[in-house]
């Protein structure tokens, strides 16, 4: 079939139908969107009974273009929506390169951030877990930077290395180890303080676990204790530890690197000291020494499964790695604060979608092979049994 145009890319390729192929995740995106807007008051302008194009046009053509191999620019995008299909599927309408800048800020990205929370909670968990651990959720609780381009001025702060300044937005994520999946997320320029953003988002009763970050300020300890939660968090040296109790190790403490545990408060004075936290000293590493703190006893979490879950942290990096360089988000489609801040939402929203689809958080490989399937050149047959091959050779490696 004849493509409808060139677009801006320096090869000028020409788009066709057969290259944008409609895909069901499109559905259960537009599905979780229109769940999220029920109820909910939108910009004026969208109430307009003039306006043609509708919020969840802008935002399914804004997630078709993230998912799909062949667009890459917002002019592509817009080339795009002259298509039949991608009228008939994503957005109704043409939509013009003004109209797709002006849409972005209009919407609300906290919308998205409800949409993946929805979405999220379908995940059907990892069955087999640790049932030391019970039924309560952990949430491993981090931040990962995502470069800005230099001309995203508004995304500046501070001074990074060398004194350079830094310019990125930061995602801030909660993710549950136990059954390895993301649970809650804010996007944000770079330089607003993650415990701030974490505290907005407790939860009463909630577990998490932490890095050194986490435990600096300890009156946020207190905070978290008297709502309720438990924690996991590393402590950040130097510091003064006041020992009120030495704890006894068993034998699986030992083994699982544990040299002391004790129960004990932080700060070297009376306004700055903590409550009554449990402090577990792990054996020191080529001069580096571990130290972990929790507000559980022995009889609920003994030393072993606090040092247990603080590896289990490590999830947290690896999801922000793949959907760093697995959907691309080092690419913007859209450079102002909120346009870059919908696309993070988007690429998070697709990132689960795609793990309901396939039943697991995909390997580069099922990622290709689920674009081969958007493209149209991979049946849906085609793809199943490739992702069937890809399972069995990822169950391989394991045993």
């Amino acid at each position: 079939m004849a493509g409808v145009g060139p677009n801006d890319s320096a090869d000028g390729r020409w788009f066709t139908e057969r290259d944008l192929s409609n895909w069901k995740l499109l559905r259960q995106f537009q599905a979780a969107v229109a769940k999220a807007l029920a109820g909910r008051s939108v910009h004026p302008t969208f109430e307009d009974p003039q306006r043609l194009l509708w919020m969840s046009d802008y935002l399914s053509l804004f997630f078709f273009g993230l998912l799909n191999p062949v667009v890459r620019t917002m002019r592509g995008l817009c080339l795009a929506s002259d298509l039949q299909r991608v009228r008939e599927e994503v957005c109704r309408r043409h939509v013009s390169l003004g109209s797709f800048s002006e849409a972005q800020h209009l919407l609300e990205p906290e919308l998205l951030e409800k949409v993946f929370e929805d979405v999220a909670a379908q995940l059907p968990g990892c069955s087999g877990g640790d049932p030391r651990f019970g039924t309560q959720p952990w949430l491993a609780r981090d931040g990962s930077l995502f470069a800005a381009l230099p001309r995203m001025s508004w995304a500046l702060y501070g001074g990074g290395r060398a004194g350079k300044p830094n310019n990125a937005l930061r995602l801030h994520l909660s993710f549950n180890v136990l059954a390895r999946e993301p649970a809650r997320a804010k996007v944000t320029v770079g330089r607003i303080c993650e415990r701030a953003v974490w505290k907005e988002q407790w939860r009463a009763g909630e577990a998490y676990i932490g890095d050194r970050y986490f435990a600096e300020n300890y009156r946020l300890l207190g905070e978290l204790v008297e709502l309720g939660c438990t924690f996991v968090l590393r402590l950040r040296e130097p510091a003064t530890i006041t020992v009120e109790e030495e704890l006894a190790l068993t034998e699986e403490d030992r083994q699982a690197g544990v040299v002391r545990q004790a129960w004990a408060r932080l700060g070297a004075t009376e306004r700055n000291r903590s409550v009554r936290l449990r402090v577990v000293w792990l054996e020191k590493v080529a001069d580096s020494e571990m130290i972990l703190l929790t507000n559980l006893g022995p009889e609920k979490l003994t030393a072993a499964l606090v040092v247990l879950l603080y590896r289990r942290r490590w999830q947290v990096e690896l999801f922000f790695r793949w959907v760093k360089y697995l959907l691309g988000c080092q690419h913007w489609l859209a450079e102002g604060p909120a346009g870059a801040k919908i696309q993070l939402y988007l690429a998070l929203i697709a990132a689960v979608l795609l793990q309901l689809h396939t039943g697991r958080r995909p390997t580069k490989r099922m990622f290709e092979l689920v674009q081969f399937y958007l493209l149209g050149v991979a049946s849906p047959e085609e793809l199943a049994q490739g992702l069937q091959r890809e399972l069995k050779k990822s169950a391989a490696k394991k045993s």
